[in-house]
């Protein structure tokens, strides 16, 4: 299981939000290339980038800093944030981006995103972005309808890697993970034949979440992002890898 970093884009900076609001951005580097190159030089096997302004509908604002960052470091990127049609997928791709994560269009257009799929097997994430069991769309602000097992019966025999699940009331918030929500999930997936990579984010604050996650049935787990609880000093990373190992 892997300890991953997240770099969040917002205006061409690193950033972080709490419950993924928009107007709670704070500004940990100016210098994102920087920071992915210190990730991993520091040994991390992958990196989470998300584009907020674009998840937010500001597309373009972030994309030249997004190439950069791929031609600065060879471990593989997980792009995420505001990709909502196939031509910008593909162009991520082509750019070298090695896992797409695709929230809303996997809801509104889920015959597009399984054609996707099956182009670059093994390549595309499904974020499950989850306020009590509610699947968020359009930068976590509208209900989608859609609960978490509406999206499972939809993908699970899809030729996706896997889903990125992210608890929002704890995103950001350096409260500790929510260990009843990671085990309500897995209690989902165990009822199904289920053979998806699963990576959690939202909530991780400090060691003792690690040791605690890896008590519950980890089979799944490819890894769990790390935002907050590394800009605040709370976890070194190499430590974290440490545990999880």
């Amino acid at each position: 299981m892997l300890i991953i970093p997240a770099i969040d884009l917002k205006d061409n900076k690193c950033v972080r939000l709490s419950k993924g609001k928009d107007s709670s951005s704070f500004v940990y580097n100016e210098d994102p290339e920087k920071q992915a190159i210190y990730f991993e030089q520091i040994g991390c096997k992958k990196l989470h980038l998300i584009d907020l302004d674009a998840a937010f509908g500001r597309s373009n604002v972030n994309f030249e800093t997004i190439k950069i960052i791929r031609k600065s470091i060879s471990i593989p990127i997980q792009l995420g944030g505001g990709i909502r049609n196939l031509d910008l997928a593909k162009k991520y791709f082509e750019a070298g981006i090695n896992n797409l994560i695709i929230g809303s269009m996997s809801v509104e257009k889920p015959d597009e995103v399984i054609a996707l799929s099956n182009q670059y097997d093994d390549k595309v994430y499904i974020s499950l972005d989850i306020l009590e069991d509610n699947i968020m769309i359009k930068g976590w602000d509208e209900n989608s309808g859609k609960k978490i097992q509406d999206i499972l019966d939809i993908y699970n025999s899809a030729k996706i890697r896997g889903y990125v699940i992210t608890d929002i009331q704890n995103d950001g918030m350096l409260e500790g993970l929510n260990l009843d929500f990671i085990n309500n999930f897995l209690k989902k997936i165990n009822q199904i034949e289920f053979s998806k990579k699963i990576i959690i984010a939202g909530g991780l604050t400090d060691y003792s979440d690690l040791i605690n996650l890896k008590k519950l049935n980890l089979k799944n787990i490819e890894g769990i992002i790390s935002g907050k609880s590394f800009y605040e000093g709370k976890i070194d990373l190499v430590e974290a890898q440490k545990i999880l190992n």
